[in-house]
């Protein structure tokens, strides 16, 4: 009995987990499906997750209808882009909060995680301002640039360098490095986790991002995969398969990241003091 009291609770942990992982899966589970059926399989009745003649057609019909390819390829080069400015200017500015000593610096720390609390929504018509001043519209810099800083990926490199033992610096010192050094060759290699955890962040966001590519192109030559979708879902016909083979794919490069990444994650979120 004793053993069955303590068993229960685990096994209905992980009943609960197990559901939570089912409802999360399904629609995933049903969109890779779809993008495998023919067009009137997928609007016969009745739930069926297995197609019964899979088809690659909807790949084709993808890839050779649209610029798929193009959308996915801009996507990857604005998010890659992004991603790297993001991890840039995080370290830089997470090093000096945590280990410079300056006038201001905690009030300006504060006003940067302000900054988290403002909605996105509210800065699009001030970078819009400025990004056609600059003559930036329907240009990658102009899809990248007002990303390339990031409040929390500052914060999260903040704590994860305060975790770091002063004593590596005095080390450091003693042995005649600059700044400069100190933190490329001392304090940087051991951010791998913590700049793993924000590369993941970074790399969903501008990968997800639809508004602002919205607003910003116009051409499509430089139109991301998110816009191209909801430009598909808007037509008066829809090819549902086609639709679905094209979420497909945009699905793959975010996965692809988290899967190399992800042994980092877990580590990254514990080494950077952020905790409930």
């Amino acid at each position: 009995m004793i053993k069955l009291g303590r068993l229960l609770p685990k096994a209905l942990l992980l009943l609960v987990l197990l559901v939570g992982a089912a409802v999360t899966l399904l629609p995933y589970v049903w969109m890779v499906s779809s993008s495998l059926k023919t067009e009137a399989e997928v609007f016969t009745a009745g739930i069926s997750f297995i197609p019964a003649h899979p088809t690659l057609d909807a790949y084709s019909k993808a890839l050779e209808r649209t610029q798929v390819a193009r959308y996915l390829f801009n996507s990857m080069f604005v998010s890659t882009g992004e991603t790297l400015l993001v991890c840039t200017t995080s370290v830089l500015a997470g090093y000096s909060f945590a280990r410079l000593r300056f006038p201001g610096r905690d009030l300006i720390f504060l006003i940067v995680l302000g900054t988290m609390m403002i909605p996105t929504q509210v800065t699009m018509i001030p970078s819009f301002i400025i990004i056609k001043w600059l003559g930036w519209i329907d240009t990658y810099q102009g899809l990248i640039v007002p990303r390339a800083v990031m409040a929390f990926g500052i914060f999260l490199m903040r704590q994860f360098f305060m975790t770091i033992p002063y004593e590596l610096e005095e080390a450091g010192r003693i042995d005649g490095c600059n700044r400069p050094r100190l933190l490329f060759q001392i304090m940087l290699p051991l951010t791998g986790p913590a700049l793993a955890t924000l590369a993941i962040f970074s790399f969903t966001n501008a990968w997800n991002e639809f508004f602002w590519p919205l607003i910003v192109t116009t051409s499509e030559d430089v139109k991301t995969i998110q816009v191209a979708l909801a430009t598909m879902r808007g037509g008066e016909v829809v090819e549902w398969t086609t639709l679905m083979a094209t979420v497909t794919m945009s699905a793959l490069p975010t996965l692809v990241v988290y899967l190399l990444l992800q042994r980092y994650f877990t580590k990254g979120i514990i080494m950077s003091g952020i905790k409930g």
